[in-house]
């Protein structure tokens, strides 16, 4: 037990406060006399005092380490799974394998995540809501759309950096790639499309975790991609110890669109 922790001598409460600051441990000093009081009134032991002043700065930065991981994913929306309506699509949509997949397990065991479903289903916001989620276990996540992923590449050919973005791609924990298939890619823009893809996941396969939700089916990538050898290869590496999981359920938008909206009230 401490021996009367409130009567600490003055010089050597300079010291402690000195030291926290040399360490970069923001410790104010009424945070270090309100810890050494409250272990004198509740007779605290050593480690409990020590975790009274450690305690606050520690979960502020894990708090900010969060933050930062989420604004690097560069997420479109940020909803959290609890947001999501599980009654909609019940009978479609596993919440307890989708909760599951919002642990992280799969990125530990460096398995691909694919998501195959109609436009509207909930794709998009279950994807972003396990890579938040996951960002909060301290995977560091990347989210692009396949459109703005080609883009990227296809400009880094011209300026000659697309080794530079192959590996920016490579270190993320988890990518995930969003919207896969809902353009259809013009070959004559994109000539390099199979290929550039390609260069992405083969970087990451069987080292990192890539999590694509895509409208088409596996059979027409080949069409999607316009080089169906390429398109074989990158679907062998894509699906390769992945989870896929297939939503055939109720578009939600096109069930908001067909709700009637309320009729304004014109006395109000």
């Amino acid at each position: 037990m401490p021996t009367n922790p409130a009567t600490t001598p003055p010089d050597l409460r300079e010291r402690i406060l000195a030291d926290f600051a040399t360490l970069k441990i923001p410790l104010r000093a009424e945070q270090f006399d309100a810890a050494l009081a409250r272990t004198q009134r509740d007779g605290l032991s050593y480690q409990q005092f020590l975790h009274l002043l450690i305690a606050d700065q520690a979960d502020q930065r894990r708090q900010r380490s969060i933050a930062r991981r989420i604004r690097d994913a560069r997420f479109r929306d940020l909803k959290p799974l609890s947001a999501f309506d599980w009654e909609f699509n019940r009978s479609a949509i596993d919440r307890l394998q989708i909760e599951e997949l919002a642990t992280g397990a799969f990125i530990q065991r460096r398995d691909n995540l694919v998501l195959v479903g109609q436009s509207g289903v909930g794709k998009s916001f279950l994807i972003q809501a396990i890579g938040q989620n996951v960002c909060s276990l301290g995977y560091s996540v990347g989210y692009i759309t396949s459109a703005a992923l080609l883009e990227d590449l296809t400009a880094s050919l011209a300026d000659q950096t697309l080794p530079k973005r192959v590996r920016h791609y490579a270190r993320f924990d988890l990518l995930i790639i969003d919207e896969f298939g809902f353009d259809h890619i013009e070959r004559q823009q994109s000539p390099q499309a199979a290929n550039l893809f390609f260069k992405i996941i083969d970087a990451r396969a069987r080292h990192r975790s890539t999590a694509l939700a895509t409208n088409i089916d596996f059979k027409a990538w080949g069409d999607y991609l316009g080089d169906p050898p390429l398109a074989t290869a990158f679907l062998d590496r894509v699906v390769d110890g992945a989870i896929i999981l297939k939503i055939n359920g109720k578009s939600y938008r096109a069930h908001r669109a067909a709700s009637p909206k309320p009729v304004p009230n014109p006395k109000s």
